[in-house]
């Protein structure tokens, strides 16, 4: 049983940006990790089964770059069981669809920061906490995989909305895991009120850690991940549990209709080895994505094993 579990370089959907063997990433112990949970056998990722199971039907991403990261994870692992598939790509706006022609699989993309919306007024960009109009393209998904966070702490020219609404309340800015809170509910809201979970699963990807404060791995003074080619040793990570995941935590377990949790924090915290860094198309410091092959594949392992069981 050996990993990774796919040809990086055989592989047509991984963008520059997670592309890390591509860019001469120089060590490959990162790729031959196996994530092994305690309390059972977590099943090898079998691509053919993955398509067969999910005949004539459609997955979507919905999220933001870490969404694209992961979704293109998936890709590559369905690409290598199948490598002789008629396999089409469509892009627009939103996102792109992938679709494995022989078995009738749609794999989305639906590009969305926040999950809630912004809408530009004449004051400027509103991010509208309690307004989700996108919902009505993505119910009709037989598999949704939802993931926010990232973008929630920007600030300055990163941020992409200018004033903050809540009802009829519109301030220039409030606590951001506040506000995270507040996006959040409006989404288990909309499961709860829109969402048929007897058709459609619904899926959301815990929180996705980076690596720029050694502090937190125990190693003060280290500033992102350039130089770091071996997990953290043990199963506990040394920083704790971020918050943004216990938010997370206490919105779903709000929700009255079945939400399933792809909890990836803990195992990815451990990952430190797994981002680009430097090895990816921009040259720039990345410890935020993931490379691909890598720590994803192992994510995907755990999708597979919550649509096919």
């Amino acid at each position: 049983m050996s990993y990774p579990l796919y040809n990086s370089s055989a592989c047509p959907f991984i963008r520059k940006e997670f592309d890390c063997l591509k860019y001469d990433r120089p060590d490959h112990l990162y790729l031959q990790y196996r994530w092994q949970p305690n309390a059972c056998d977590l099943p090898r990722f079998d691509g053919k089964h993955f398509l067969k199971k999910l005949m004539g039907k459609k997955i979507m991403f919905i999220g933001d770059s870490v969404s694209l990261n992961h979704f293109e994870s998936l890709l590559c692992l369905l690409h290598a069981a199948v490598p002789d598939s008629i396999i089409t790509e469509e892009t627009n706006n939103s996102g792109s669809t992938v679709t494995f022609q022989d078995y009738g699989v749609s794999v989305k993309l639906f590009n969305s920061h926040y999950l809630v919306d912004i809408e530009q007024e004449k004051i400027g960009r509103v991010l509208k906490l309690d307004s989700l109009k996108d919902g009505n393209t993505w119910k009709d998904m037989d598999v949704l995989v939802f993931n926010t966070w990232l973008w929630w702490y920007r600030r300055g020219p990163k941020q992409p909305w200018d004033y903050v609404q809540e009802g009829e309340t519109i301030i220039e800015d409030m606590d951001r895991m506040v506000a995270f809170r507040k996006g959040l509910t409006t989404w288990a809201k909309w499961v709860d009120s829109d969402v048929d979970t007897c058709k459609t699963k619904v899926i959301f990807q815990g929180i996705s850690p980076s690596h720029y404060n050694g502090v937190e791995w125990g190693k003060p003074g280290v500033t992102n991940c350039g130089k770091e080619t071996e997990p953290v040793s043990g199963s506990t990570y040394p920083g704790g549990s971020p918050l943004a995941l216990q938010a997370l935590e206490d919105v779903l377990n709000t929700i009255k209709k079945p939400v399933h949790l792809l909890n990836i924090t803990t195992l990815s915290q451990l990952r430190k080895d797994g981002h680009p860094s430097s090895y990816n198309g921009f040259r720039g410091m990345d410890c935020t994505h993931w490379c691909v092959a890598g720590v994803l594949d192992a994510w995907n392992e755990l999708l597979y094993t919550a649509i096919i069981s």
